[in-house]
């Protein structure tokens, strides 16, 4: 699936929603779906819903932006499509922006979410970021840090990093980033939120590997100039929300674009 907005109104009432709580603690409910497509598998969620007032959240959005930033990084990741739905909840019709993606298993391969995994496997003392060394993977656990921090990640807990493993081929290997609403400007519902951010603040966050600051997380990384195959430029702008026009307001696509420019600046002077 390549990254997309579809801005025309889809039907999608057919779909059926289950809970899902954020595990970062935040309020509301995170609500998902799947369906199966000319032997396609694909996941839908939505944004912060509220049984009173519908979706109040934009973390579908945040989806799409983070997908597009990564593709400019050069950085392997899962992608989406935004789509303008029209859905149904407990017999109430809404219309929203959500979140599509494919699944990006392959044939043969299962899952299991990494804070697993480092359960069973991990030698005696080793933290999580050691383990990851071991298991030659330092290359995406840098990467990953470096983009938490670049879009104030809070959510990376060890499920939100999946470990692919086929058995007959006998291949393990992390699965693409993945799942990046819970970052950028989630937590602001107005633009008197909007305002009032602060892009540079190191908020708490819950990271699986490392510690609540992203920021410090940073220090894990020994060659930070080689994380990122390419560079971000001031170009990259117009791409990365291209179409988001209307969806979001033009106060709230300045502050993510300066955001993810002025904490770039930093991780480069570091």
């Amino acid at each position: 699936m390549k990254s997309k907005i579809v801005k025309e109104k889809t039907d999608l009432t057919y779909l059926k929603w289950s809970h899902a709580r954020s595990s970062s603690g935040t309020a509301g409910t995170f609500l998902k779906s799947e369906s199966v497509t000319e032997g396609r598998k694909i996941y839908y969620k939505l944004s912060n819903f509220d049984s009173l007032h519908g979706v109040v959240g934009h973390e579908c959005v945040n989806e799409i932006i983070v997908d597009r930033l990564l593709e400019v990084l050069g950085v392997p990741h899962l992608s989406y499509e935004l789509i303008n739905a029209e859905i149904e909840i407990d017999g109430k019709i809404y219309n929203t922006y959500l979140a599509a993606s494919e699944d990006f298993k392959q044939p043969g391969e299962s899952k299991t979410a990494l804070d697993n995994y480092y359960r069973v496997n991990a030698k005696d003392g080793e933290n999580p970021y050691e383990f990851c060394v071991r298991n030659r993977w330092r290359k995406y656990i840098d990467t990953m840090i470096a983009v938490d921090y670049l879009i104030l990640n809070q959510d990376r807990h060890g499920a939100n990093i999946e470990v692919l493993r086929n058995s007959r081929k006998k291949t393990i290997r992390l699965a693409p980033l993945f799942d990046h609403g819970l970052s950028l400007l989630y937590s602001c519902i107005n633009e008197k939120e909007i305002k009032a951010f602060d892009i540079m603040e190191d908020k708490r966050c819950q990271n699986f590997i490392g510690g609540y600051s992203c920021y410090e997380n940073l220090g894990f990384i020994k060659d930070k100039g080689k994380v990122f195959s390419d560079e971000l430029s001031l170009t990259d702008r117009a791409y990365i929300f291209e179409d988001l026009e209307g969806i979001i307001s033009k106060e709230h696509i300045d502050k993510i674009w300066n955001m993810i420019y002025e904490r770039y600046k930093i991780y480069e002077s570091l």
